[in-house]
């Protein structure tokens, strides 16, 4: 995807689509904020060109969300007091996932950040 605002949108309707796929649609509303965020941190802070964003089921029970960019500089929770626009996304990020972090690759990195499936929402699904 373009490495634009417009690109969130197009990133929330992917991992939407994804999760009510599998029958975990219970987990769309915080994949998509967190894809959300992801999306626009690259957008915000490299000066990266296109992101990929990829939804994956890396390990029974466990959804995994990132967004890779060509940027090697890792990404950094921000400190945001009340006063404060920005600063937040990667709190949030924290928040809502059970775990989150980044993986350097030669060419750049990926910030993921990975939802739990509930056992009985595990067991439905495909």
């Amino acid at each position: 995807m373009p490495c634009e605002p417009e690109s969130a949108r197009r990133a929330r309707l992917l991992v939407s689509v994804a999760l009510n796929t599998w029958g975990i649609d219970e987990l769309a509303e915080n994949g998509v904020q967190i894809v959300a965020e992801l999306v626009n941190n690259a957008v915000r802070h490299t000066r990266c060109r296109v992101v990929r964003v990829r939804v994956t089921r890396p390990a029974e029970g466990v959804v995994r969300i990132g967004v890779a960019d060509r940027c090697r500089d890792t990404p950094q929770q921000g400190h945001a007091d009340d006063e404060s626009e920005s600063g937040r996304g990667l709190s949030l990020v924290e928040a809502l996932s059970r775990r989150w972090g980044y993986d350097r690759k030669h060419w750049g990195k990926v910030v993921w950040a990975e939802l739990e499936v509930q056992a009985t929402e595990a067991s439905g699904a495909c």
